[in-house]
């Protein structure tokens, strides 16, 4: 073959893999299919001495819910100020491209920043957003203009929650279903997605007003009947399962499955840590017709469920602790440790993969693992320590991951530490496997949002910085 027939083969075979590689955008929490995976393909193996290259990087208000992309916009909502702004820009270089800002009142009773929680949820020409006070938005993806707004929190009789509003609302099929938490029976609603008109709502206690459960010491004692249903920080997920549409919303007191259709709760499994101190905030996981739920406060451990064919009830596959949280069976009387739960996820959901879970276990920096546990009996297969002292100050980077999250794309876990520290992992039920590191300069604790992927753009968002990375071989 001649050398321009040669070179011209080797352009046009060049092209064809490019052409063959998976793109994907990242339009809601979690990802296009909610569950921190991606279908991208020609990723990074490693990371160059350097680390991976920065498109761009810029400084952006307080808050800590992930940036969304759809098409050729970057959505962001943070704080700035006194005002909560929805931000368009351009996901190759961060430009503007158009901004919405509403007046914020509000602050973290804890002392943690002011920005909303929730990410951004985008449709082909609208976007969804849900602010750390209950304000529920649609704007027009293409201009920022205003379509629809509710004041969830008023209008629904909403109790103060322990960090403002944390459970990024989803779309299922024209219905926008939103965890609001309100009383009575309104802990699960639905809005028509194009209107904002309430269709239903559903879940809780039909004759509670709400009580404020925080575990402050003026607050008077409530004894939990089992009925309650407040706003958690997980996201509600759908699933099929047994050919019925659910929706499952791990709440504050437990796990619902709620009909989409018409929001019927079809069965309820309680789930919360005796100590009112304490949030639920991983997103359920569902698996043919199993369901797992996790939680790090005081033992709470995990448990799965698996779903009856009517899609009334369901029976319980194992759980750990088995017994309950503080059984003296459970203590080491040597030392007088408690025994570590399986799975012990607090603001985390972790990746499925052939039957394996990849988890950020513990509640504090302190109690940090990763690990791969069995999706179907809840055995440990291995654990890394990822320990580091509680609180650390602003800004800090340490050599470990702490608690983290990861993403699954090109057969490769993308692993974002809590103070910026970015892995590679490949997945291997047996052993931890790592790739690559780097440390993210720019970023440091606390960097608690998902990272996102998208057009082999990976985005970082930390409390005060949004760095694009380049993570194309």
């Amino acid at each position: 073959m001649k050398l321009p027939s040669l070179l011209l083969a080797l352009a046009v075979a060049a092209g064809s893999l490019r052409a063959a590689e998976v793109l994907e955008d990242w339009p809601q929490f979690l990802g296009p299919r909610g569950d921190n995976t991606s279908r991208e393909t020609g990723l990074l193996d490693k990371f160059p001495k350097a680390g991976p290259p920065v498109f761009w990087q810029r400084d952006i208000g307080t808050g800590y819910s992930a940036p969304s992309v759809r098409g050729e916009l970057l959505v962001l909502h943070h704080r700035v100020k006194d005002e909560e702004v929805v931000e368009a820009m351009h996901p190759a270089t961060g430009k503007p491209a158009w901004r919405y800002a509403y007046p914020s009142r509000y602050q973290d009773p804890f002392g943690y920043n002011n920005g909303p929680r929730c990410s951004p949820q985008l449709t082909a020409d609208r976007c969804y957003t849900y602010g750390a006070e209950g304000k529920l938005l649609c704007l027009e993806l293409a201009t920022g203009k205003l379509v629809w707004q509710r004041d969830t929190a008023k209008e629904f009789n909403v109790p103060e929650a322990f960090f403002g509003v944390g459970s990024t609302p989803i779309l299922e099929g024209d219905k926008l279903i939103v965890m609001v938490g309100g009383q009575p029976n309104a802990g699960m609603v639905a809005f028509d997605a194009k209107t904002g008109k309430t269709l239903w709502q559903s879940v809780g206690k039909a004759n509670w007003t709400g009580v404020t459960t925080l575990g402050w010491r003026t607050e008077q004692p409530y004894e939990w009947t089992g009925f309650e249903k407040l706003a958690s920080y997980a996201s509600p997920v759908a699933a099929t399962v047994h050919g019925q549409r659910h929706i499952f919303c791990l709440m504050r007191q437990g796990l619902c499955s709620v009909n989409p259709t018409n929001g019927a709760v079809n069965f309820s499994r309680w789930f919360q840590s005796l100590a009112n101190d304490s949030v639920n905030a991983m997103n359920p996981i569902v698996q043919n017709d199993t369901v797992l739920i996790s939680a790090a406060y005081y033992r709470s451990g995990a448990v799965l469920l698996r779903v009856k064919p009517d899609g009334k009830g369901f029976d319980e596959v194992w759980r750990d602790p088995v017994r309950h949280p503080f059984d003296p069976a459970d203590r080491d009387p040597a030392t007088g440790k408690w025994k570590v739960p399986a799975l012990e996820l607090h603001w985390n959901t972790p990746v499925l993969l052939d039957g394996h879970l990849y988890a950020f276990s513990g509640r504090d920096e302190p109690d940090a693992s990763f690990r791969c546990v069995e999706f179907k009996t809840g055995k440990v297969k291995w654990s890394r320590d990822e320990r580091w002292q509680k609180s650390p100050p602003h800004g800090t980077q340490f050599p470990v991951y702490g608690r983290g999250s990861a993403i699954l794309a090109d057969g490769k876990l993308f692993v974002l530490g809590e103070a910026g520290l970015l892995g590679i992992f490949k997945p291997n039920s047996k052993q931890p496997e790592e790739l690559a590191r780097w440390q993210a300069p720019m970023l440091g604790y606390p960097t608690w949002a998902a990272p996102i992927l998208s057009r082999k753009r990976l985005y970082l968002r930390s409390e005060d910085k949004l760095v694009c990375l380049h993570l194309a071989k």
